[in-house]
């Protein structure tokens, strides 16, 4: 038979401890023995080598052989039947061997039952009274207050209970820092109360053990490890590493092993304390000689682990609940004075309340470029330049911190801004509002150098644990107190209200604006519809009679009138007429916008006849080809569309080549909103485009969006005669009827209008 054993013989030292397999040591502490047995026919295919020392069966006559060949046949069946049902893990199956009776803990690892067997000679199992216990703990936590205390108890209850020299609560920072929080121990040892370990002592690979697997025992520091064995054979998986995750009798790391051994411990308990799966801290108990814990003492032990697990978040939240309290009072104060006062800013930044919702020692509000503080601040010109580093660097965000310096490091302001809270209250600004705590002085007592966690061994080669354990202190400057959860929320909620406050006051200014602006545009408006009124009957009569005077003029004074007087009579005239025409087409476009919109549903057919035949004489005059498809039945302001026909046909003839006969085609499609090319209408919108096409004398590309400007002319008013209005008037005509008119065109090769109706 060939037999291995499967010890991990990777190198280990504290340059790779992070990565350290612990969970496959291939070997256990000796205060018992190992059997790995397979399914489903309860084969033994690991053992470790100490067999003989508790059944005087060496490894080769256990390998290989079914659990019934080395107990007996009523033993296997039980066990048979318990490994079946669901294993209690509290609960150990007892074996018993030349009359000794053993614990036997099992879990499975693969397909692997793992049975770890301790010997307990005097045949009693322990039990601990269970009601006693939790009657104790029950009257410890009605009596403890907080949680340092309800420590300090579990701590004083735990080496009771178990009979170590020193137990103690340990817990972690963010950061796996410990800290020992609460102490029992013997009247001559040193106190480790206070002191402070760095992660480095527990590597990541340890702490995900402490997670899955809450009790860690070590009987003897000084112990030898005992080689796990596995069959050696063709197709035998065997050889495999087995995982010893839940194993209570697992080899544990050399490393740790000499750091204990550095400390000066002789044997450990370690029990995890969880919090929403993560390790909060440990209850950690060591003795200065070997001890070997009882199995049931090692459940009473864990059992305390369990009520001080069950009690950490309730005392934590009960903690943060007495300063919820009074930050809720301060923070319902500070939101009436938002109410109350009109320079609500003004009110809230002399209030002490501010201060108290969030604890700070100072605040400041930055609020149109001036600066609002209250309490411990920094100098004005080192917050202003706080305040413009944070609003560049937090555009969107707020931020919260006990040490600023790791964020913006400026010498002395940690005196007054160790901590800070920021929120901007108005987006896009630098406006702000801060809360600070000054600088909180802390020392640290570690237990030995942190810098010196790891040290070289005089040989040089290898690096090992620290051996001093010597109270060293560390002096933290620059941190303020942490914020806590209710405190933040206040400052949160706070910050939230001030910017509603802040957003409703300009929108309540702006609406003064506006209204003042809306009386203006009244009075403007009525002041534009006499001007009008001036301009279409007023005006009208005194041109009408500069006319007629001129024509009276020309008529009979003709034949005594030099050439001279007569040409300036002409000009005047024409001037005359020329107004005249500019203020019915200023009329007309004022009646394009403010006439009252009347739409009726006609057929479009029927209103280009209409403007075909008023234009009649024109058309055939200028030999024009009209061109028309059948187009759709609106709702529309009839006489508005006449005016938009008549104005885009007119446009067609006056701008026809000379020499040419004009064309014009008028074409119909159904579209999208998108065809347009403008973001006026609905992209997803269907409409009606309808394009008047033209053989005239077109215009540059640059023109196409102008065109529709008043009083915007592209050729001499000599040889085109006009006001530059029409267009802008088909414009507007197209905006009352909530479509778009477009304009392109090429020079010498014709332009192209396209009108666009929404279907519905």
């Amino acid at each position: 038979m060939n037999i291995r054993n499967i010890v991990n013989r990777e190198i280990v030292n504290l340059t790779n401890c992070e990565s350290e397999p612990i969970h496959i040591p291939g070997s256990i502490q000796p205060h018992g023995f190992l059997l790995g047995v397979t399914q489903p026919d309860y084969l033994i295919e690991y053992c470790s080598q100490n067999t003989a020392d508790y059944t005087a069966l060496p490894p080769e006559q256990v390998l290989g052989k079914r659990l019934s060949e080395i107990f007996t046949d009523e033993l296997a069946g039980q066990f048979h039947a318990y490994a079946t049902a669901e294993i209690d893990t509290a609960k150990p199956f007892v074996f018993e061997i030349n009359d000794t009776p053993f614990n036997t803990t099992v879990h499975k690892s693969g397909n692997t039952f793992i049975l770890e067997l301790e010997p307990f000679p005097d045949g009693t199992l322990n039990l601990p009274n269970l009601y006693n216990q939790t009657r104790k703990f029950v009257s410890i936590m009605e009596k403890s207050s907080y949680l340092l205390d309800l420590c300090q108890d579990i701590a004083t209850e735990t080496r009771y209970i178990t009979g170590y020299d020193r137990v103690m609560i340990y817990r972690f920072d963010d950061d796996y820092n410990g800290e020992v929080i609460a102490e029992s121990r013997r009247e001559d040892l040193n106190s480790f109360s206070g002191q402070k370990y760095p992660h480095s002592d527990i590597p990541v690979q340890a702490r995900e053990l402490y997670i899955r697997n809450q009790l860690r025992m070590i009987a003897d520091i000084h112990y030898e490890p005992v080689p796990l064995l596995a069959l050696d054979q063709a197709g035998n998986k065997s050889n495999q590493s087995l995982d010893l995750s839940l194993s209570i009798l697992r080899s544990v790391s050399p490393i740790h092993i000499e750091y204990m051994k550095n400390m000066g411990v002789g044997a450990t308990l370690t029990i995890s304390l969880l919090q929403n799966q993560k390790l909060w801290g440990l209850i950690a108990c060591h003795h200065y000689s070997p001890k070997v814990l009882p199995h049931y003492t090692r459940l009473s032990a864990l059992l305390q682990g369990h009520f001080l697990t069950s009690q950490i978040a309730v005392r934590e939240v009960s903690e943060e609940f007495e300063v919820g309290q009074h930050v809720d009072k301060a923070l319902v104060s500070s939101l009436e004075l938002l109410h109350q006062h009109e320079d609500f800013i003004g009110a809230c930044h002399i209030s002490p309340l501010l201060l108290e919702l969030a604890n700070a020692t100072g605040m400041a509000i930055y609020y149109n470029r001036r600066l609002y503080t209250s309490g411990a601040v920094p100098p004005e010109d080192e917050l202003l330049a706080l305040v413009h580093f944070l609003g560049e660097e937090y555009r969107a965000e707020s931020l919260e911190t006990d040490f600023l310096a790791s964020v913006y490091d400026r010498e002395n302001l940690s005196r007054h801004a160790a901590g800070i809270i920021y929120h901007r209250i108005l987006s896009g600004t630098s406006n702000a509002i801060l809360w600070f705590r000054n600088e909180q002085i802390e020392t640290i007592n570690w237990a030995g150098n942190p810098d010196k966690a790891i040290l070289q061994n005089e040989d040089g080669f290898r690096l090992s644990p620290r051996k001093s354990f010597e109270l060293w202190r560390e002096v933290v400057k620059g941190k303020s107190r942490k914020w806590k959860k209710s405190e933040l929320n206040a400052a949160s909620s706070f910050s939230y209200a001030l910017q509603r406050h802040i957003n409703f006051q300009v929108i309540r200014r702006q609406e003064d604006r506006n209204r003042i602006l809306n009386e203006e545009l009244k009075t403007a408006n009525k002041e534009l519809a006499n001007l009008n009124w001036i301009s279409t009957h007023d005006l009208k009569e005194p041109l009408r009679k500069i006319q007629i005077f001129a024509s009276k003029v020309l008529d009979r004074e003709d034949p005594d009138l030099s050439l001279q007087v007569k040409d300036s009579v002409e000009r005047m005239r024409f001037a005359a007429e020329k107004m005249q025409l500019l203020i019915e087409d200023i009329l007309s476009y004022s009646k394009a916008g403010n006439m009252e919109k009347s739409f009726e549903v006609k057929d479009l057919n029927i209103i280009l006849e209409n403007v075909l035949t008023e234009m009649a004489d024109e058309i055939r005059e200028k030999q024009v080809t009209v061109e028309a498809d059948r187009l759709p039945e609106l709702q529309v302001i009839p006489f508005q569309i006449h005016q938009l026909f008549v104005n885009l046909l007119g446009n067609a003839i006056k701008f026809s080549k000379a020499g040419v006969a004009p064309s014009v085609k008028i074409r119909l499609l159904s579209v999208t909103g998108s065809d347009a090319g403008t973001e006026k209408i609905q992209q997803d919108g269907l409409y009606y485009r309808i394009t008047f096409e033209d053989n005239g004398i077109g215009f540059e590309k640059e023109y196409e969006t102008r065109i529709f400007d008043i009083f915007q002319r592209l050729n001499p008013a000599h040889k085109y005669p006009g006001t530059g209005i029409g267009l802008a008037i088909c414009k507007k005509i197209m905006e009352n009827h909530r479509g778009y008119i477009k304009a392109e065109g090429q020079l010498e090769q014709g332009a192209i209008f396209s009108l666009y109706f929404p279907v519905a």
